[in-house]
């Protein structure tokens, strides 16, 4: 490798750096509810408001450790910037509670999409994550995820439709981030049998795309 190349190569992403982008704001946005004044609104208003600092520092996090921002970061940021405003605008949580499952459905639409023009979009997203994952294995997990986006998305509307705004935004953090790496690591069996190499440092990898 000449030196052009090693500078210009984007620095690794730790698995906890990965853990601090993707779901640091879930976390900030939490607290803030959970702290903040009394009545409801000016706690929804405050964690909303909060949530929205707190994706585009690690949007800039983002850029400043790895050297770029995700397009799923990206979409997720843009949507945030859209409904959290409107929210703040509005005064109304509907908004921001709509959020994630315009979210979800953006990105299992988009992979859906790769899956029936046959382009490996997830695999441009996540190669450097799953090295030696054979194609029929890219398949495999585009579909799962595709699948596991569209639940996602509908549970989301169920939850938010049925539950309380203090119940929801705890959802997001003890009920979506769990789910989440559990999906995520319940796919390595199926990674490893299609190529995904068993170094350690390497499975540690396999965390989820940005929400």
């Amino acid at each position: 490798m000449t030196s052009t190349d090693s500078t210009s190569a984007k620095p690794a992403s730790t698995p906890g750096l990965r853990m601090l982008i993707d779901f640091g704001p879930l976390a900030v946005s939490f607290l803030v509810n959970f702290f903040g004044p009394e009545p409801k609104l000016l706690r929804m208003l405050a964690a909303t408001a909060a949530f929205m600092v707190a994706i585009f520092i690690a949007m800039g996090v983002s850029l400043w450790k790895t050297k770029h921002i995700s397009p799923m970061l990206w979409i997720s940021g843009a949507l945030v910037l859209v409904f959290g405003g409107l929210t703040l605008w509005f005064r109304d949580e509907t908004f921001i509670k709509v959020k994630p499952t315009l979210v979800y459905a953006m990105f299992a639409a988009v992979l859906a999409y790769g899956l029936a023009t046959k382009k490996p979009l997830l695999q441009m997203l996540l190669e450097s994550a799953y090295p030696g994952l054979t194609a029929k294995g890219w398949r495999l997990l585009t579909i799962n995820w595709t699948v596991f986006f569209v639940a996602m998305a509908v549970l989301n509307e169920v939850v938010w439709r049925t539950q309380s705004w203090d119940f929801w935004v705890g959802f997001k953090l003890w009920g979506v981030v769990p789910l989440t790496l559990i999906f995520a690591m319940g796919n390595i069996p199926m990674l490893l049998r299609h190529g995904l190499t068993t170094d350690r440092e390497i499975v540690d990898k396999a965390l989820p795309p940005e929400q």
